[in-house]
């Protein structure tokens, strides 16, 4: 069983999918830890209720970056995590941390990266005009959302749409790929050769579109 720990910002609506993915017994995995920089987060209401241990540690509290993330990997460390998931954890993580756990750190940026990283990375989308946005589940490295890239999924970005509305749509397939990320990780069939991530026995899970790919009549 694939022990994992979490770091989120926010309301932890990842977090929440991936409970539920484990519950199902989707996912052969048990999350040992909740890490929250924001002692208002509703993810932590999220893991009271799941009984997952919390642990609220701010980053002005330490002396600096690096220590702030060396504590954090310790913390890990110390409850034998293998997996670490960002959802929703909103700093660009340090390289103590990443070191501790190289390729063993993942991501979901609300985009389809290497287009639009960083922030609001819908209403960059919409901004460019783009037809098709989506989601990207990636592991970490010391860039903003430069990782190897793990899962993808697509859906339509319409002309009339708000980057509420886009939001919506994507957080609907981030739903679905970040468990399935997890479940991939925890069967050992996720395998990293440089930049590229490759996926065992079955490459279409690397490329979800909603709608599916159709042909059109001409």
């Amino acid at each position: 069983m694939l022990t994992v720990g979490v770091l989120a910002s926010g309301r932890g609506s990842n977090f929440q999918s991936i409970i539920d993915n484990i519950k199902s017994g989707y996912i052969n995995a048990k999350i040992a830890v909740l890490i929250t920089d924001n002692p208002k987060a509703y993810a932590i209401e999220r893991a009271r209720n799941n009984n997952i241990e919390t642990l609220v540690l701010i980053p002005k509290n330490f002396p600096d970056r690096d220590s702030y993330y060396r504590h954090l990997a310790d913390e890990l460390k110390k409850r034998g995590v293998e997996l670490v998931i960002l959802a929703g954890f909103m700093r660009v993580v340090g390289k103590p941390l990443i070191d501790a756990f190289r390729e063993k750190i993942m991501n979901i940026h609300p985009a389809l990266l290497p287009s639009f990283p960083g922030l609001h990375g819908q209403r960059q989308a919409l901004d460019y005009g783009v037809k098709i946005a989506g989601c990207t589940v990636h592991f970490v490295d010391e860039g903003v959302d430069t990782g190897p890239i793990i899962i993808q999924s697509a859906v339509p970005a319409y002309e009339d749409d708000t980057e509420d509305t886009l939001s919506e749509r994507i957080l609907k397939e981030e739903h679905g790929i970040f468990p399935l990320a997890v479940k991939l990780f925890a069967e050992g069939r996720i395998k990293v050769k440089g930049r590229k991530v490759f996926i065992e026995s079955q490459r279409e899970e690397a490329v979800i579109t909603n709608p599916p790919h159709q042909k059109f009549s001409r």
